[in-house]
């Protein structure tokens, strides 16, 4: 009874210990915060929303300004193509020195007779016809831009992709750190605790060798933690287009809406609006009407010229002023299968490019139900985090209250704390798991834009 009543007192003796440095510990602790606060409050912290950082990623990335200013280049092809249909007159001045009665004896078959003089005037030469050739390549061009401008709209969902991916990301790193700072607090309770009693010869220095094992892994999480925290924040900044590093508060979002039941209805909408589908089948289009072009090169061209002008310093023989025009008929006969040759590869090109489309609507229609996939597993993690934390915090406080009345080994209670750890970063993580899926889906159906 004696050594009982020894024990028990020696054991209060601890606990009143415990709770002064737990004091001690909590105080400090608050002062920590304090001056963090104070810190973080000297700095400029710019304060995002998804909505604003997505905003400021479409007017900052780079991916962006590249890929419009591809398009309006693109958009300047049918003015150069169809400039062939429009006009074409230039002015000329020529001077010429010559011995009297010179003639070219050979090299072309032109007149051959040269004569001293300066002449001026103008040229004009249009094209009548080409069967249609000049009018199927500007329809080319102009699909061909079109399908850019696609290219635009993929880039620019891709880019929210990665902003949503990377905020999400952020606010997840932010939540872990969380865990970790708290692990590390309770940790740090349960080593006073246990040093103390092993003080007071009621615990081992083994239980205290486990507790600051448990302690150790606990900073190491932390330092893990705040690692991918600066990576996220440097994600999130890269994906914004504004790399420089800034103190960040990103504001939590709503839970996405119900998830559709089925993903057949998800696939029809993203076969209707995925940017990369419609910049296929733009360009097997504007495969077509090349081949059009391509075909019409075997038939004749028309083309009308004029010239006229004068001829202020000449010789006798040449008039002072002069002037023709002229009708010119082009007929392709023989040029070695060069025009069989090119009008077999459109063809062969426009069949290529159907298969192009037929391919990334299979794998459009593969995205969508593997990110459908993913969202529902999210969603459903959401619920088992849940109860996995909730059985967690029962299983650590039973062998916590078991470790206190001796009934238990310390490893008992290192497993418990083990698990209420994971559990809490996967719950922690869960939510933000699921609305990156969510925006993943998005993006697969096209609605991310």
């Amino acid at each position: 009874m004696r050594k009982g009543a020894e024990c028990g007192a020696r054991l209060s003796a601890c606990r009143r210990l415990f709770r002064r440095r737990r004091l001690t510990s909590s105080s400090s602790l608050a002062i920590a915060l304090l001056a963090l606060a104070a810190l973080g409050g000297a700095q400029d912290t710019l304060r995002l929303t998804l909505k604003e950082a997505e905003k400021t990623a479409l007017q900052n990335n780079p991916q962006i300004a590249a890929s419009r200013y591809t398009a309006e280049a693109a958009a300047q092809v049918p003015a150069e193509i169809g400039s062939a249909l429009q006009p074409t007159l230039f002015g000329s001045v020529t001077g010429v020195g010559a011995d009297t009665g010179t003639r070219i004896a050979a090299g072309a078959l032109n007149n051959p007779i040269l004569y001293d003089r300066v002449g001026t005037g103008l040229s004009i030469s249009q094209l009548v016809t080409d069967f249609g050739r000049t009018g199927a390549l500007v329809q080319s061009s102009k699909l061909h831009a079109q399908a850019q401008q696609q290219v635009t709209e993929t880039t620019r969902a891709q880019v929210l992709l990665q902003t949503d991916r990377a905020y999400f990301a952020v606010l997840r790193a932010q939540s872990v750190l969380t865990v970790a700072q708290q692990t590390i607090s309770a940790r740090q309770l349960i080593v006073d605790q246990v040093t103390a009693l092993a003080q007071s010869n009621l615990k081992s220095q083994l239980d205290v060798s486990f507790a600051n094992v448990n302690l150790a892994d606990a900073r190491l999480l932390l330092s893990g933690a705040q690692n991918n925290l600066s990576a996220a924040l440097a994600d999130l900044a890269t994906a914004s287009g504004v790399p420089a590093q800034q103190n960040l508060t990103l504001a939590e979002e709503p839970m996405p809406g119900q998830l559709p039941a089925r993903e057949s209805d998800l696939i029809d909408e993203a076969i209707r609006q995925r940017p990369e589908l419609s910049n296929l089948r733009l360009e097997q289009e504007a495969a077509q009407r090349f081949e059009r072009a391509e075909r019409a090169l075997a038939l004749p061209t028309v083309g009308l010229f004029g010239t006229a002008g004068f001829a202020p310093a000449a010789q006798q023989q040449i008039p002072g002023r002069y002037g023709g025009i002229g009708v010119n008929l082009n007929i392709p006969v023989f040029n070695g299968g060069l025009f069989k040759a090119r009008r077999s590869e459109a063809e062969l090109r426009t069949r290529a490019a159907g298969q192009n489309v037929k391919d990334l609507e299979n794998r459009v229609i593969r995205d969508v139900r593997v990110a459908w996939l993913n969202a529902r597993t999210a969603f459903e993690r959401l619920g088992l985090t849940a109860q996995l934390l909730d059985q967690a915090r029962l299983s650590q406080d039973l062998a916590q209250s078991r470790y206190d009345l001796g009934l238990s080994s310390i490893i008992e209670l290192s497993q418990a704390q083990l698990n209420l750890t994971s559990a809490q970063i996967a719950n922690a993580g869960a939510k933000y798991d699921y609305q990156t899926e969510r925006s993943q889906l998005s993006y697969q159906i096209g609605a991310l834009r």
